[in-house]
């Protein structure tokens, strides 16, 4: 069996010791639990985002065709393509010549090769300054073949070098090397000629979010003088760089996922509470202002969103929003990981556990609400479970769809002819061009109505 299928009762959300615990801690807001400085959105494993969040156990192409992974084979590790764009899914392992380092990174492109990033310099630091090699690895008969993409050389001491989310079309591939004080945006993939410099950015940036369908628009975390605020970069105007997300003077603000259907944005800013990090939502093109729902706080346990549900375009309250929440209290003995689904027009978070051997972190919703988890246990290394809402909430989400009225020029269905700008990047030139949609006027945003429940 390489499917397995899980539905949650429709009358709660309860499915054991930990949901019923945080539920009751969340909802009830004379907790004194809740006053601590323990609601973290920001795991202490891997890195994979460059700020801190849990490294995913493998990594899917932006249609869920393919997915990528080191697994561990013998005790070695050895890059591994999935499919998953069939009737069951099925793993390819991909070995080299040499079993790969712990600081190899792997990502899927659309045709099914794989991208493999080696640090050449056998520094086992997570790629830091060094030589960086590039390839792509492929099925050739019963072995593997190699197709190199180049190198790039970081010179300066401290820069980390890493692969950006995968492109929406799945024909290239991006990196960014992170420097004391700027940081470069590389094209690794895509390009015949090797990779390619595209543009030098002021500040050290982390995370990386596309915010189109086109993969032209890159949402990044930039650190500037002990401040991180999102930027946009527009790599249709050569890296042009501009404001996205600063919702205070102070306050640290990140975007972690967006879903270009709905306009939904999935953001991590201390702005509501200073020094405490809280998981917000708001919607691109919207002037609302964030929300910081008080149910996405879970007292001991870091929430990262790691999917979206697509094709709701124009109704972002009624996206399923899939979380990976990872116990952080020893306390009673309650450990480990399991999923979280939530929809901004709820109050309330789905504690559902996790399949047995998922690849924590990775998972893509369908256009009608259902999540595909990749697992891999010895018995059944490579599978998928699907994950069903109630039925009640999938019949809402087909009627919703049926009385969604097409616009196709609605400001949240931005076409690839005109991909998105930012609000806070129309500078005079750019007055005389013609409108297109605009990701997200957060700059400045009001924070008294910003809390809810």
């Amino acid at each position: 069996m390489t499917m397995c299928a899980i539905e949650p009762s429709t009358g709660h959300s309860d499915t054991g010791r930990a949901d019923a615990e945080h539920r009751s801690r969340t909802e009830n807001p004379e907790n004194p639990e809740n006053a601590k400085n323990t609601d973290r959105t920001e795991g202490e494993g891997g890195t994979e985002h460059g700020d801190g969040r849990p490294a995913p156990g493998c990594v899917l192409t932006a249609d869920g065709s393919y997915a990528a992974r080191l697994a561990p084979v013998d005790g070695s590790l050895v890059p591994e393509r999935w499919t998953l764009d069939g009737p069951e899914p099925y793993a390819v392992p991909l070995p080299g010549g040499r079993p790969e380092e712990p600081g190899t990174e792997v990502q899927p492109l659309g045709d099914g090769r794989v991208l493999v990033h080696r640090p050449a310099d056998g520094r086992h630091d997570g790629g830091r300054h060094g030589s960086h090699t590039f390839s792509l690895l492929y099925p050739a008969g019963p072995g593997t073949g190699e197709l190199s993409l180049g190198a790039i050389t970081c010179p300066d001491e401290g820069t980390r070098l890493r692969l950006l989310p995968p492109a929406p079309c799945g024909r290239r591939a991006y990196a960014v090397a992170v420097g004391p004080r700027s940081t470069a945006l590389w094209l690794v993939a895509g390009d015949a000629l090797g990779p390619e410099r595209l543009a030098e950015i002021p500040g050290r940036c982390s995370g990386g979010v596309w915010l189109d369908r086109t993969g032209r628009m890159l949402a990044l975390d930039r650190e500037t003088g002990g401040r991180t605020k999102s930027v946009v970069v527009d790599l249709g105007r050569g890296g042009e760089v501009s404001p996205l997300l600063q919702l205070a003077p102070e306050s640290d603000d990140r975007v972690l996922l967006a879903d270009p259907d709905s306009g939904l944005l999935l953001i991590r800013s201390d702005a509501p509470s200073p020094g405490r990090a809280r998981l917000g939502w708001g919607v691109l093109g919207s002037t609302l202002p964030v929300r910081f729902p008080e149910c996405l706080r879970l007292p001991d346990c870091t929430v990262t969103p790691f999917a979206i549900q697509p094709g709701q375009a124009l109704t972002p309250e009624s996206c399923s929003v899939a979380l990976r929440v990872n116990s952080t209290d020893d306390a009673d003995g309650v450990l480990g990981s399991w999923v979280g689904v939530w929809r901004p027009g709820l109050r309330q978070v789905r504690h559902l556990p996790a399949p047995e051997g998922w690849l924590a972190g990775t998972g893509l919703w369908t256009a009608d609400g259902v999540l595909r988890l990749p697992c891999a246990t010895p018995a059944v290394p490579c599978a998928v479970a699907l994950l069903y809402p109630p039925a009640s909430e999938r019949q809402r989400g087909r009627q919703q769809k049926e009385d969604t009225p097409h616009a196709p020029h609605a400001p949240h269905a931005p076409s690839e002819a005109e991909p998105p700008v930012p609000t806070s990047a129309v500078g005079p030139a750019m007055r005389t061009t013609v409108p297109v949609p605009r990701p997200i006027p957060l700059q400045q945003a009001p924070l008294g109505p910003l809390v809810t429940k």
